[in-house]
């Protein structure tokens, strides 16, 4: 049996193949690609166990030595440094260091979904980022108008089909007239991107009891579930409700020490998607929700709405670990 470290890169990568006893069989620098990794490790006959760090662009190599080893595992990239911080760090020492580390079975693991898990979560986050940036252009144009003494038109959306009707009839003293014809047609081009997307998700949605049972939370919506369901991909990893929210860093940091125990700012060191979704959940959870709404204003009463908001975001992921582990719609008298 050999073990492989693999510091990846984008264009070039270092892999270190070292034996049961610690011998370093081989360390060669490789082009990242199929052929190179072939190449480098397709001639050995022994099994082989492979490591690597989950970098930015770790799914390629991770599919690639997929093909030629036996087991492939993926190293959480902050526990690894916790573990061997080294002074001196070139990408030798590190592809070393991961494969002394998964001999000697001490490597913090992350996890890794499959291709397709992969690929769709692209698509969903492409959509996240056209509707960050759609709200963007939407708070541009507020403040444009909001220069400019108008009387607004009686519609509950400025951004739907009456008003921005209205919008394009407006005549603005220049340079603002031709800002806002900018803006309006940059906000047509998100619109249709975000609608092209809409085919994906519906049909990611059918036949899917996940989904539905996440969509049953209140303020989860179709692209919400459908988003949730492929980030976290297998919810049978996290333990308990408190293990899934801490991955989605909606967790306070806590620095305890002797008999004082302090909490901080919120960790983020978790996934960031889910941690926006719940966030942007909160707003129609707590309208269409009698208890959240409860939830969400006693916590503001005593602390302000920031962390009223950040509790109730935090509440929306602990439904969803327990509507998804017991395989059941969402039922408000089951936690009034």
């Amino acid at each position: 049996m050999l073990f492989v470290g693999v510091d990846a890169h984008k264009a070039m990568s270092q892999i270190t193949v070292m034996s049961e006893a610690g011998k370093i069989m081989k360390r060669q620098r490789i082009p990242t690609s199929r052929e190179g990794v072939h190449k480098a490790l397709g001639q050995y006959q022994e099994p082989l166990h492979a490591v690597l760090e989950a970098s930015y662009c770790w799914g390629p190599m991770y599919d690639w030595l997929k093909e030629v080893a036996e087991s492939v595992v993926l190293a959480h990239p902050m526990k690894v440094r916790a573990i061997a911080e080294a002074r001196i760090k070139t990408d030798t020492i590190d592809s070393q260091t991961l494969a002394h580390l998964l001999r000697a079975d001490l490597i913090p693991q992350a996890y890794a979904p499959c291709l397709q898990t992969r690929a769709i979560k692209r698509v969903l986050r492409q959509r996240m980022f056209f509707v960050r940036v759609r709200t963007m252009i939407k708070n541009r144009m507020q403040a444009l108008l909001s220069q400019h003494s108008l009387r607004r038109p009686g519609v509950s959306d400025l951004f739907g089909v009456a008003g921005l009707k209205w919008l394009r009839s407006l005549s603005l003293p220049e340079p603002d007239q031709r800002l806002l014809q900018e803006q309006i047609k940059l906000f047509r081009v998100l619109q249709g991107r975000i609608r092209a997307t809409e085919g994906l998700i519906g049909k990611l949605s059918m036949g899917e009891p996940a989904v539905g049972w996440i969509w049953s939370v209140p303020g989860i919506g179709a692209f919400f579930s459908v988003l949730i369901r492929y980030e976290v991909d297998e919810i049978k990893r996290f333990r308990s409700a408190k293990k899934f929210t801490s991955y989605t860093g909606l967790v306070p940091s806590t620095y305890a020490s002797g008999s004082r125990t302090m909490h901080g700012r919120l960790t983020k060191q978790g996934n960031k998607w889910l941690r926006w979704a719940f966030v942007e959940a909160v707003s129609p959870a707590i309208r269409c929700s009698p208890w959240l709404r409860r939830y969400y204003m006693g916590i503001r009463a005593r602390r302000g709405a920031k962390d009223a908001r950040t509790a109730t975001a935090r509440k929306l992921a602990e439904l969803v670990w327990t509507v998804w582990t017991e395989g059941r719609m969402y039922e408000e008298d089951r936690v009034s």
